[in-house]
């Protein structure tokens, strides 16, 4: 079973979760990335930059108002 990565990027500000992200999806190369942030730009920021890397992405709202985005390759 892969291992799956996770960013914790709540409390950063854009770029910096995309760029931690796309860091990560860089080593990773393919398998499964979670990425944790706290606001609606950073959540489609995240995802607009691993879809058009080919990554598929799943987007959860978590309870407390932050969001898990899942990316898969």
């Amino acid at each position: 079973m892969s291992e799956i990565k996770t960013i914790d990027a709540r409390g950063l500000s854009c770029p910096q979760p995309v760029m931690l992200t796309h860091q990560a999806l860089q080593k990773a190369g393919k398998g499964t990335v979670e990425v944790l942030v706290d606001t609606s730009t950073a959540r489609d920021n995240v995802s607009r930059a691993a879809t058009s890397s080919g990554w598929k992405v799943a987007i959860e709202q978590q309870p407390e108002g932050s969001y898990r985005i899942v990316l898969k390759k």
